[in-house]
């Protein structure tokens, strides 16, 4: 058995995480922070930070629901230290209180944590509304693009 801070195969990688080898070069094509060594002939090795990056992406993924583009809105907004925190098994903390405001008559509704503002740190369900946000508001162009159409 390796120690802790060896470096680890592809297979040895999958083993450890416990999914297929193809879901990790996926990962790795989603998400340009999981760069594994590679020697000649393009084999990969995943150092410890590599494997607590994807612990982490697993994490979010399957136990806290974010979607690919939500890990990637969630890399971008608060970097590695938050994809290391899922790997750990801690997460940001939730907003105290939420609701829903909208924001005039015909506007979309608006997610305010307590405080009154949307800012502040990302918390899963806020990334997830985020992205079911979009997709509604994509809906509902498409909608009005019918209803107008001759």
């Amino acid at each position: 058995m390796k120690g802790p801070e060896a470096f680890r195969t592809i297979s040895e990688a999958a083993d450890e995480l416990g999914v297929p080898q193809h879901v990790l070069r996926f990962w790795e094509s989603k998400f340009s922070f999981i760069r594994p060594m590679k020697r000649a002939g393009g084999r990969r090795f995943y150092r410890p930070q590599d494997l607590d990056m994807l612990k982490g992406v697993r994490a979010l993924l399957r136990d806290e629901g974010y979607t690919i583009k939500g890990v990637q809105r969630l890399h971008r907004e608060q970097g590695t230290k938050r994809l290391l925190q899922g790997a750990l098994g801690r997460s940001t903390p939730v907003a105290q209180e939420s609701e829903i405001e909208t924001v005039g008559e015909d506007s979309a509704p608006v997610l305010m944590f307590s405080g009154g503002s949307t800012g502040g740190a990302s918390t899963p369900k806020r990334a997830r509304l985020l992205d079911v946000l979009d997709e509604l508001q994509a809906a509902k162009a498409q909608l009005n693009r019918l209803i107008k159409a001759p």
